[in-house]
């Protein structure tokens, strides 16, 4: 009885070194990817900008500083699921062509609970990367968008300083209309604002000469003022104006005229309440917003996906060794990433809905991971 219990003390222990040895390779590998990215990805960004860094004054040290911590960030959350997916197969790779993986299944150990240790460090990575992406990201985003744009140099720089025509529908029935707006100085002239009701009949309507943004109370300050409320039977109520108006609208600068990237730098909470009004409004780039929404989410989900699609590709040991185990690895990461940028173009068009976009390549993927690890867990 002694001797039965020892054994089993011992198999658990056996486990246990089994779970630390593939965790330790598991995070060693994707270490070394990760640096080894950031240091290819890091030098060839210096050399491609490195012309508008000088002549914006920033040295080298300096955007090492001001610059790349969040470019860092960014680049590494965006390839998480394919460094992870890639460093799965190069050293479960390793291990089959070792026989290890044969040693370890033939003393006892099921394909299963082999599993058990890139689940756990799977999940790991995956809620690191859903924190990071739905919070910490945002942030780092706007930080290296900030930068971006004080680097600017020549027609970029003159396209975004120009001032710039809006148009805008902010509710179904109220329209804004500034005839030149400037966005860094947040101020514009020719204003208008109209307000209908449901016979899209004229209510309420305000111009104004000049409007710039107050961040004191953040309220807009319109000047020389011209204001008129119509009743529903389009007769004219009252007439107002002035030299100085405050107003509260319910939309700031940002949202008025948001940058390509505005979605990125909200986090998620920011995130649904700017989507929330965008169609309230009308937008027709909505679509935009909500693939940014859905694929902080789905890519996380990708990194366990992944994770089990290079452990059921690379378990078994192949004629061409690891060279061919990487091949398929990278011809599935090149795959995996065309369907998902194709997908959120077409999203982006109105074509498809945008969950559908951004959640199609996990769930066929997700379908295949799941035929090829049960067939490999019972060969």
């Amino acid at each position: 009885m002694e001797k039965i219990g020892h054994s089993a003390a011992k198999k658990q222990i056996m486990i246990t070194i089994l779970d630390r040895y593939i965790i330790r390779n598991f995070l060693g590998t994707l270490f070394f990817m990760l640096l080894l990215l950031i240091a290819v990805f890091v030098i060839i960004d210096i050399q491609s900008h490195y012309q508008e860094f000088s002549e914006n004054g920033f040295s080298v040290l300096d955007t090492l500083k001001l610059y790349y911590p969040f470019y860092v960030i960014w680049a590494v959350n965006v390839f998480a699921s394919i460094l992870v997916f890639i460093s799965v197969i190069y050293f479960t790779s390793r291990m089959a062509n070792n026989t290890e993986i044969v040693a370890i299944t033939s003393s006892g150990t099921s394909f299963f609970r082999f599993s058990r240790p890139y689940f756990i460090v799977g999940i790991m990575i995956a809620l690191g990367s859903f924190m990071t992406n739905h919070f910490l990201l945002p942030w780092a985003n706007i930080k290296k968008n900030e930068f971006n744009v004080k680097i600017l140099t020549g027609n970029k720089k003159d396209a975004y300083m120009a001032n710039q025509n809006i148009s805008a529908q902010i509710s179904p029935t109220e329209y804004i209309f500034v005839n030149s707006y400037n966005r860094q100085m947040k101020r514009g002239t020719g204003f208008l604002y109209q307000k209908f009701n449901e016979k899209r009949i004229l209510l309420h309507e305000l111009r104004s000469a000049e409007i710039y943004w107050s961040e004191e109370d953040n309220t807009y300050v319109l000047g020389n003022y011209y204001e008129k409320e119509m009743s529903s039977n389009g007769n004219i109520v009252s007439l107002k104006n002035g030299n100085t108006l405050k107003k509260h609208f319910n939309f700031t600068p940002d949202e008025l005229l948001p940058e390509a990237f505005v979605a990125e730098t909200m986090n998620t909470p920011e995130l649904r309440e700017f989507i929330k009004k965008e169609k309230m409004r009308g937008a027709n780039n909505v679509n935009i917003y909500l693939n940014e929404l859905h694929q902080r989410t789905s890519s996380s989900v990708a990194v366990v996906i992944l994770t089990f699609l290079a452990l059921s590709l690379s378990s078994t040991k192949k004629r061409g060794g690891l060279g061919i185990n990487l091949a398929i690895g990278i011809s599935c990461a090149f795959l995996y990433i065309f369907s998902f940028q194709a997908l959120q173009v077409f999203s982006s068009k109105g074509i498809l809905p945008s969950w559908f976009a951004v959640w199609l390549p996990n769930i066929i993927f997700g379908i295949i991971t799941l035929v090829l690890y049960v067939k490999r867990a019972y060969a």
